[in-house]
């Protein structure tokens, strides 16, 4: 099986009834993905696709046999070092049968040389080792109904197009590479809520919280402290019902995000572990109390 980057790649099974191809996504055709990753219960947000496949559109691949979608993978390329591997799903009546893995052959070197992250289930984590990973860290998925206080914090307030390069800088400090483009979509889309923390006209926080298939999720939160990622946090979940759910996916080495949601009524849902090809790049780990997505990092 050959994989030029972006073409079309097709094998056989024994009989050479069935054939198997694995190309690039549309934007359009991700959404189906969504809608698989959704009866997984990984509560993708609305209209992910929408921002997720302009970062790198050759970088979303979709296995097919006999011409129906049965598996997908993405490999979404930051920078020239850096790459986000996710959505790595087999329809469920397919799985074990090593569609899973042709698709992961014929995705994979569209990272090149790259270094590449992932977040994995713990029961994928051995497998993913053998495919070169090593773990870096672990992050909990926090949920619930958060308690909201009374007043906002005043130096909160939404994120403005006049904002965008501020907070691409600060973000550049707490992600491996510098993500305007996706930022100015993320910031911005329908639905999303994006509020910083400014202290003297200086950044010191900000979070971003979209709707998703069965509640809010908020990220990223990221935070020069816990009382800025605590306002951050606050000011996201303000306009939220009574009894309207979120969920944030936070880092273990960072204790502070842990106790943070603690404090604001939210409970362990469920661990992923952050791997690496290679060493874990060097960021602001102090900063994160939550990261972006655990589809693209």
């Amino acid at each position: 099986m050959t994989n030029p980057l972006g073409e079309t790649v097709q094998t056989s099974d024994t009989t050479g009834a069935a054939r198997f191809s694995v190309s690039s996504a549309t934007r359009e055709e991700w959404r189906l993905v969504a809608e698989w990753c959704a009866a997984e219960g990984w509560n993708p947000g609305d209209g992910d696709a929408e921002c997720f496949h302009p970062t790198d559109p050759a970088g979303f691949f979709i296995g097919r046999l006999d011409g129906e979608p049965v598996s997908s993978i993405s490999v979404v390329n930051y920078s020239d070092e850096y790459a986000f591997l996710g959505y790595y799903v087999v329809r469920p009546d397919l799985r074990g049968q090593g569609w899973g893995l042709a698709t992961w052959r014929a995705a994979f070197p569209h990272a090149g040389n790259r270094l590449v992250g992932l977040d994995a289930v713990p029961a994928q984590q051995d497998n993913y080792q053998r495919s070169g990973f090593s773990p870096a860290y672990g992050t909990v998925r926090y949920g619930g109904v958060p308690q909201r206080v009374d007043v906002v914090d005043e130096g909160v307030t939404p994120i403005t197009a006049q904002d965008l390069e501020a907070i691409a800088e600060y973000d550049r400090d707490c992600f491996p590479a510098d993500r305007r483009a996706f930022l100015s979509r993320w910031l911005t889309a329908p639905g999303h809520i994006a509020h910083a923390r400014w202290r003297d006209g200086r950044v010191t926080g900000y979070g971003v919280i979209r709707p998703g298939r069965d509640s809010h999720r908020i990220g990223p939160l990221f935070a020069d402290t816990a009382p800025d990622a605590a306002a951050v946090l606050d000011g996201l979940t303000a306009h939220l019902g009574p009894t309207d759910e979120v969920a944030v996916d936070m880092p273990q080495t960072q204790e502070a995000a842990a106790a943070l949601a603690t404090d604001r009524g939210l409970t362990a849902q469920f661990p992923t572990v952050r791997m690496y090809t290679g060493p874990a790049p060097q960021i602001r780990a102090d900063r994160v109390f939550g990261v972006t997505t655990l589809e693209l990092g």
